[in-house]
């Protein structure tokens, strides 16, 4: 479970990326090349990454692949790890402490 959370952190640092004024290549490429290999992708779908990203660099726009690729992964990690990535508390355990505190307030 370890590995799915930095995979959410490193997924939230790419799309936090992307969707910020700092759109910095390198760190696009850094999370791209992280998730595949923690996901331990083969060397071909690497290698089209890596292909994706020059080819980004050079028309200075982020490939579709990559953001599929990237939006993909995300929907594959288990849920708890993402709230945990995303500093989230379980919703469950969060219902529960509020009625135990209303519960004790009567």
């Amino acid at each position: 479970m370890g590995g799915e959370i930095y995979q959410a952190q490193v997924l939230r640092n790419f799309f936090e990326t992307i969707t910020g004024p700092d759109r910095n290549l390198t760190r696009i490429y850094m999370c791209v090349v992280t998730t595949a290999k923690l996901r331990m992708e083969p060397p071909e779908t690497l290698s089209h990454l890596v292909d994706q990203m020059r080819k980004s660099k050079q028309k200075k726009e982020l490939s579709v692949d990559i953001i599929d690729y990237m939006c993909q992964a995300a929907v594959d990690i288990d849920m708890n790890s993402v709230m945990t990535a995303f500093g989230v508390q379980d919703v469950a355990q969060m219902s529960e402490d509020i009625i135990g505190v209303s519960l004790d307030s009567l």
